[in-house]
């Protein structure tokens, strides 16, 4: 029982990767790329945020650190910064995982809101104290208000297609640990 466990894991990371790929591949599609149409989600980050609340275990610091970097070089930012703000936010969360499992989705929906504005402010900030040129502010508030809207259709994907939830108050892995 203690080799499926792992292998749960490694079958989750492993889906990790591959959902991260196919959504870079849709980002480069030179698709609905009209000067002036408005900037779809970032799914990526919607998914990382729901896998990190629901199951932190499943996705270690150092696999979001590669595939978000490796997002960064492909996509042309500035390398590092999205991915220590994506770390950031992801370390916020996974230290308060014993707060959300205990919160109603729209509570935990309301924080994952606030930590995608301020992951963008951030962002933002950052990028204009360094002089960086930046899409307009209102491309920014209506993509991190797609991948709020579109949040809960991630965790309702997870949780249907792969059975992805968080775990009950007190219950335990095969090693006995607590979840």
């Amino acid at each position: 029982m203690a080799e499926f466990w792992r292998q749960k894991h490694w079958i989750f990371r492993g889906l990790f990767v591959a959902v991260a790929l196919v959504l870079l591949f849709l980002r480069l599609l030179p698709l609905g790329s009209a000067p002036g149409a408005l900037p779809g989600p970032d799914l990526l980050v919607s998914v990382i945020l729901a896998w990190i609340v629901r199951r932190p275990d499943f996705l270690p610091m150092p696999l979001i650190l590669m595939v978000i970097l490796a997002e960064d070089l492909i996509l042309m930012r500035p390398p590092g910064l999205w991915t220590a703000i994506v770390i950031l936010a992801t370390e916020f969360l996974r230290g308060r995982i014993a707060l959300t499992r205990e919160l109603s989705f729209v509570v935990e929906w309301l924080l994952v809101s606030g930590v995608m504005l301020g992951m963008m402010l951030v962002y933002r900030l950052i990028l204009g104290l360094a002089l960086v040129p930046q899409a307009p502010f209102g491309f920014a508030i209506v993509q991190v208000l797609w991948s709020i809207a579109v949040y809960p259709v991630v965790v309702a994907l997870s949780r249907l297609a792969l059975d992805l939830r968080k775990p009950a108050t007190g219950e335990v892995d095969d090693f006995g640990r607590r979840l």
